[in-house]
């Protein structure tokens, strides 16, 4: 009897390459380690499209579908994994896709997305009223659903034992926010000692909380979507240690302070305080994960002055301190 658990990806036509094969290789992980300690393999791999056979990725590459979806038992499915890429939006308007996922949806035990997959599973019908997420960039479309509450600061929204069926339904941001599902996910079948197997070997932190934002503010948006900021906030992380003060933003912009606050909420979401702190706190976990620096040193290096300032920015939104975030990276770090 095969008890390994079936862990399948739906590919389409221009699909997101990454989206499958990131977090697909976290469970190929597990199955190394646990032989590597003379155990069997805890899971099974199966790729599923319209029909079996190559499929083309975004990126060109083709990969080959195990079987088609409408010919699998969805009872045989362990969990299921819908990717996004550019031909999601094709299969927003696949009716007997949508229709066959509703009907496996009460049969699979875990049924999520990652990236802009969950445009596709949202159009099922079946995230109404639950908390989601996507890549930041589809955010917006993701909002004219309607009937969704949408988070766009997490990482994805699976919690094993949080018991709001966020354990069978989830979502999941960029791509690589799959990988971090996807350990989430061994990590709740195989536990933690298993999971960190898992990360050590794919090189990665073994957990960045599901609730960690997933925009990397150092990534100054595109400036096609921030026209009147775009020069500023390509300013901003080259220049951490200056005056980073609203007054100081708005005379380099050339706009009153009340007029860039507004700005910055209209185009961001956010005030520009809020904005400057994430750059920093960026800024600053690139530099302890790296062990680039002293914690001392990098406090200054980023704008935050004191090593107690970075500390309380860590604690709000890591709710770590940078100590132990470096820590967890292995690195050797000095508080001198």
């Amino acid at each position: 009897m095969d008890d390994r658990k079936c862990i399948a990806a739906l590919i389409y036509p221009d699909f997101m390459s990454l989206d499958v094969v990131g977090p697909l290789q976290v469970f190929a992980s597990a199955n190394v380690e646990r032989n590597r300690h003379g155990l069997g393999d805890a899971y099974r791999l199966l790729l599923l499209a319209e029909q079996p056979g190559p499929i083309s990725s975004s990126a060109g590459m083709c990969i080959v579908a195990d079987a088609a979806w409408r010919d699998i038992d969805p009872s045989n499915l362990d969990t299921l994994l819908i990717p996004g890429g550019a031909g999601e939006a094709r299969q927003c308007e696949n009716e007997p896709l949508l229709s066959w996922l509703r009907a496996a949806e009460p049969r699979i035990r875990r049924l999520g997305s990652v990236c802009s997959g969950a445009l596709i599973l949202a159009r099922t019908g079946l995230l109404d009223g639950r908390r989601v997420t996507t890549h930041w960039a589809d955010i917006d479309t993701l909002r004219q659903d309607g009937k969704l509450l949408v988070d766009s600061d997490c990482l994805h929204t699976y919690a094993s034992d949080a018991g709001d069926g966020s354990e069978h339904l989830f979502t999941s941001a960029g791509v690589t926010a799959g990988i971090d599902l996807a350990l989430a996910l061994v990590e709740a079948d195989l536990g933690r000692s298993m999971a960190l197997a898992v990360a050590r070997r794919q090189v990665m932190f073994l957990r960045r909380p599901g609730g960690q934002a997933q925009f990397s503010a150092l990534l100054a948006p595109e400036p096609s979507r921030t026209p009147r900021l775009a020069e500023l906030l390509e300013w901003i992380p080259a220049n951490l240690g200056s005056d980073l003060s609203l007054d100081a933003l708005a005379n380099r912009a050339r706009m009153t302070p009340r007029t860039l606050s507004r700005v910055f909420a209209r185009e961001l979401g956010t005030g520009p305080a809020g904005y400057v702190e994430r750059v920093r706190l960026e800024a600053a976990r690139t530099l302890l994960q790296d062990a680039q620096a002293s914690i001392r040193t990098v406090a200054r290096l980023t704008g935050f002055g004191h090593p107690e300032n970075l500390r309380r920015v860590f604690h709000k939104h890591l709710s770590i301190s940078p100590q132990q975030y470096a820590e967890r990276f292995g690195q050797e770090m000095s508080h001198a």
